[in-house]
């Protein structure tokens, strides 16, 4: 498989100038690992913590273990060793103002942010790396997001609805979307099953994994909807606080992205309810029951799945800038409604995303709804479409195609 270049980079390389540990965390199979590699492979040794041979050598003396493996050096998949996180500290301590000292990859965000906060806080750079984008698919991965251009761009040539589709189902995860002779059904099926044994098993608020893996389609099925933790867990037959924990766990392995309503006080009773998104459409398609492109696109689930494909590359763009993304909706009482609100040092950026090839100025509406409740603070809004045209909706809104997203 071919290396392709990460948006993540510039922010890794930068880091490992200023801190003494940097630690790459996201899902697993987002390329942590490939990506220190290619960047640090000439000069720092790689050390994996996933083997038990090596894991059991850490615990067991890690004052020994780091003499044996000196900086700079990568440990992969530290948080199968959270010991050896405070002798890394008492290590960087000892010589604080030499940066790139440890670079540190995991995939379990919940054992290894709590390791990382009490033993390394104020010493490491914490990054994301998550599924790929399109723009790095597309070997464009500093390519700005739309608000941020300057000018309506020329934009490269759509994909076709059958290629657009078929690469929703493959996902974003590198090995299957530049793999297109591997099946990515099979792929998937290995990652879900791989993702609840070694993951979900080790988190205590999961006890049955078969009941968790019928609330993974579940919610599946409720994707882009406002979250319904009561029905969830009627039909699961069980507490709504188990719901509710399982959803943090999603949340903490970087497998959904949990969005927020925005609010400010502007007298309006909104809806507080969040919706949920998978961050990888391909898992969404997967666990839906998905495998054929146009039966997808036409299927009742068409819009969700396109919205979880705008949402999520907004999302891991943004993310992989090494900031956290300020992503929102808005939606009122009544049903006025913005599919995301991404808040910039600007202003904010409206976006309705919408399953139609040819955008109208009706599409707009909830986004004119939000700029008179927000008047000055809202930028240019923008309605993302299947289509191919850059179209002008009014005077403040853009149709955009998601080819150019």
């Amino acid at each position: 498989m071919p290396y392709v270049r990460r948006s993540l980079e510039t922010v890794v390389t930068r880091a490992a100038r200023e801190f003494p540990a940097v630690v790459v965390t996201g899902p697993r199979q987002s390329g942590k690992t490939t990506l220190l590699k290619h960047l640090f492979a000439k000069k720092l040794r790689h050390v994996s913590l996933e083997a038990p041979d090596v894991r059991a050598a850490a615990e067991a003396d890690p004052r020994g273990f780091l003499d044996f493996y000196p900086p700079p050096v990568i440990f992969d998949e530290v948080q199968h060793a959270p010991s050896l996180l405070p002798y890394i500290k008492e290590r960087i301590d000892a010589r604080r103002n030499h940066p790139g000292q440890y670079l540190l990859t995991g995939s379990q965000n919940l054992q290894l942010a709590k390791g990382v906060t009490e033993s390394l806080a104020g010493r490491a750079a914490v990054l994301r790396l998550l599924p790929m984008t399109s723009r790095e698919l597309a070997r464009r991965p500093g390519s700005p997001l739309p608000w941020e251009r300057k000018g309506v761009p020329r934009l490269a040539r759509a994909l076709s609805p059958h290629h657009l589709w078929a690469r929703f189902l493959r996902g974003n995860y590198p090995e299957p979307a530049t793999s297109p002779r591997k099946d990515a059904t099979l792929w998937q099926a290995g990652y879900v099953q791989t993702y609840l044994e070694r993951d979900v098993r080790s988190v205590r608020q999961v006890g049955d994994l078969s009941q968790f893996q019928g609330f993974l389609r579940l919610l599946a099925a409720r994707s882009a909807q406002l979250l319904d933790l009561t029905g969830l867990s009627r039909d699961l037959g069980v507490a709504v606080n188990t719901v509710k924990a399982w959803l943090s766990v999603l949340e903490a392995t970087y497998q959904v992205i949990v969005l927020r309503p925005y609010f400010s006080n502007v007298g309006k009773r909104l809806v507080k309810t969040p919706k949920v998104y998978f961050m990888d459409v391909g898992t969404l398609c997967y666990l839906a029951g998905l495998r054929d492109p146009l039966h997808a696109m036409a299927g009742p689930m068409g819009g969700a799945i396109f919205e979880t494909a705008v949402i999520g590359e907004v999302y891991r763009t943004l993310a992989h800038r090494g900031i956290e993304p300020r992503v929102y909706f808005w939606r009122t009482a009544t049903g006025t409604e913005v599919d995301l609100v991404v808040e910039t040092e600007s202003g904010l950026v409206p976006i309705e995303v919408k399953l139609a090839t040819t955008p109208n100025p009706a599409m707009a509406r909830g986004i004119e709804a939000f700029r008179r409740d927000y008047s000055e603070r809202v930028e240019r809004g923008f309605v993302i479409h299947s289509g191919r045209d850059v179209l002008p909706l009014g005077s403040s809104n853009l149709a955009w195609p998601f080819a150019g997203l």
